[in-house]
């Protein structure tokens, strides 16, 4: 067979000089060598470049060797090539090896060696090629310190990135955008936002790089609300976005399950001519499944001109979100006959039966998982199924099943077995979850007022009171409820009992009228999940004063007749409220949707869409594309004055803030 790879070099002579350099795999070297006598250094380099940008490692090795027969191989400026030809082809002991061998004092020689290590790993080496540099005198640049940043934010090596960012301001790079894109990346993979928006702040010039580093680091530290803000300054600093911009503040916007700034978003990118970006697309598909219009999602899923892995992904988990399992059975049922699932599509299709109660379809795509697709379970798929074989009553299974994984059990999954203990009724298995549990998340108030509802249930009061004094021994407070309702593009919230509303009267009256009408429809209140030693009456005016109906009967009060309502919890709805809530969106000809701390519930004409299949998703693992705000915000509209629930603290904070979308 034989390979001819062509190159042009300028030579300078009268014309242009084009050469080729040709190799058969059976012809001894002495045969081609020939070709390659007389030549410069410069038609060497030449015909490396080409070399590189082909990533021809097997003519490259041999034209090593050549170069080492004619007296070359040593070369810095050659040298310098073949390192980075054998980078880019990812032989890094090579290119190591050559390195050590020729001289040391091109800034780019280093260069190519960290990049290659900060890009491949391993990590370290680039780090310590970095200090190496510096000791041999070599002044880095601003391609080295990107390079070097970049190993340090796969380490999360905090202690080094500052150390090399004070490197940066002493060499006077700090002003510059990559370099300042690294550090902000850097701080942000480390954890440190506060520290990368200070890099961000001294940019006097700041590129979409620059502009999309700061948003990122925002959305993956967990501050949906800041991402928003800062790209509502960069619209209004006439910064064009990218497909980056965009799926970030999109995915932030999801987060949070900000509808109003999601929609704003869409229209933004398709002002901005963003409409045929199928990466977009997807992310408003996530955006719109977790804020509740999945109808919107799947519009905008079936409009992908290519559906890869990931949009398939983010439609499945949005039915799964949203309890609509058959959806999801039929979706995935189409995407093998396009596509193979990766073991995010598992998570999703796991939760779907999750939360539709499809036992045995459950175990069917767990096994299909393992056998078919080679797929090994992660902490994700086994909580989904400790989780659905656990609310089927069939605690032992479960159990065995935890007993039998070849991981170690996480929190996620013995909370859906300390759960399904809840569901029915058993102590003694109970216990030895939150055992497990206090060892894994000692802090973690949730898991003990589980245990205390079990041993109330069981009317074991002793238990109870065992519970409350290990909370207060630990100062753990249990998670206050609050609910909110956009209205108008202000946010109401609610707690439970809560009378500090400046319409509290109107909403009292409201609850009254409606509490009368689903009496006549047939409504009982059930006080059993009250779990407090106290008389029925008092029971009674606890259940039907809780956070999820003060929300909603506001919402009736102040928005137009028949429109549908959107009510959001940080915690599981209540059994009572969620029957409740079936009887109002009856009475009231309303569509009700209401998103919890797990799910969405969606309530019309007297039904819900999780077919009152809900009671055991109190402790469902989150997943990629469920992302729930550890911090509730209710943070939303444009120079209003809201609310923000820090559940650390267990108190409601007033807060003005504004959103600047009307940039976009």
């Amino acid at each position: 067979m034989l390979i001819r790879v062509h190159a042009t070099a300028k030579i300078k002579t009268n014309s242009h000089h084009q050469w080729r350099f040709l190799h058969h795999s059976h012809t001894p070297p002495t045969t081609h060598n020939r070709h390659l006598t007389n030549r410069s250094p410069l038609d060497y380099q030449s015909i490396l470049k080409t070399f590189i940008a082909r990533r021809a490692i097997q003519p490259g090795r041999q034209l090593h060797a050549h170069l080492c027969v004619i007296g070359f191989g040593y070369d810095t400026v050659l040298g310098t090539k073949l390192v980075d030809l054998y980078c880019s082809c990812n032989y890094l002991h090579n290119a190591h090896q050559l390195f050590d061998k020729i001289p040391k004092q091109n800034v780019f020689l280093w260069n190519v060696l960290i990049r290659a290590y900060a890009w491949n790993g391993p990590y370290n080496a680039a780090v310590s090629l970095y200090y190496k540099m510096i000791d041999h005198g070599v002044v880095p640049d601003n391609f080295t310190f990107p390079f070097v940043l970049k190993a340090c934010s796969n380490l999360s090596a905090i202690d080094v990135g500052r150390d090399v960012h004070e490197h940066v301001v002493r060499t006077g790079w700090e002003g510059d955008v990559f370099v300042g894109a690294a550090l902000v990346d850097m701080y942000a993979k480390c954890g440190h936002v506060g520290n990368a928006r200070q890099v961000f702040d001294k940019m006097l010039e700041r590129d979409v790089v620059m502009w999309n580093s700061m948003l990122a680091a925002y959305a993956q530290n967990g501050h949906p609300e800041d991402c928003l803000v800062l790209c509502g300054e960069m619209a209004a600093r006439k910064v064009r976005p990218t497909v980056a911009t965009l799926v970030t503040v999109i995915s932030s916007a999801a987060d949070m399950a900000a509808l109003p700034q999601g929609r704003e978003l869409h229209g933004y990118g398709w002002r901005q001519g963003f409409e045929v970006q199928d990466k977009v697309k997807t992310a408003l598909v996530d955006m719109y499944a977790k804020s509740g219009s999945v109808k919107v999602a799947r519009n905008l899923f079936d409009m992908l001109m290519e559906k890869r892995v990931v949009s398939w992904n983010a439609m499945i988990t949005g039915y799964a979100m949203h309890g609509y399992a058959m959806e999801a059975l039929d979706l995935f049922k189409k995407m093998t006959c396009e596509t193979h699932p990766d073991h995010i599509t598992f998570v999703g299709m796991l939760s779907a039966c999750n939360h539709g109660g499809l036992l045995n379809k459950g175990k069917e795509l767990f096994d299909l998982m393992i056998r078919e697709y080679k797929i090994t379970p992660t902490v994700q798929h086994y909580s989904s199924m400790v989780d659905l074989i656990g609310h089927y009553g069939r605690l032992e299974e479960a159990y065995n099943m935890i007993k039998n994984m070849t991981i170690r059990p996480d929190s996620g999954i013995w909370g859906a077995l300390l759960n399904s203990c809840k569901i029915h009724g058993d102590v003694e298995l109970g216990e030895l979850a939150l055992e497990k549990l206090i060892e894994l998340e000692p802090e973690e108030a949730g898991n003990y007022v589980i245990m205390s509802n079990i041993y109330a249930q069981a009317g074991k009061w002793e238990g109870v009171a065992k519970i409350r004094e290990l909370m207060t021994n630990k100062k753990l407070k249990k998670d206050v409820a609050c609910s909110w309702i956009e209205v108008n593009n202000k946010v109401h919230a609610f707690l439970s009992g809560d009378t500090s509303h400046p319409m509290s009267d109107e909403i009292d009256d409201e609850l009254r009228r409606v509490e009368k009408l689903m009496n006549e429809a047939g409504y009982v209140p059930n006080t059993a999940p009250v779990f407090h030693d106290v008389d029925d009456d008092e029971k009674m005016k606890m259940v039907c004063r809780h956070s999820e109906r003060l929300a909603i009967a506001f919402g009736l009060i102040s928005t137009l007749p028949k429109s549908k309502l959107l009510i959001t919890k940080n915690l599981r709805v209540c059994e009572d409220c969620h029957v409740a809530i079936k009887f109002i969106s009856k009475i009231t000809e309303r569509e009700i949707v209401f998103r919890d701390v797990n799910r969405y519930h969606h309530f019309k004409d007297g039904l819900c869409s999780c077919g009152d299949y809900w009671v055991s998703m109190s402790r469902f693992p989150l997943t990629k594309f469920q992302i729930w705000p550890t911090k509730f915000s209710t943070k939303r509209s444009n120079s209003l004055r809201v609310l923000v629930l820090h559940e650390t603290h267990q108190q409601l904070h007033p807060k003005s803030y504004i959103w600047g979308f009307s940039s976009f």
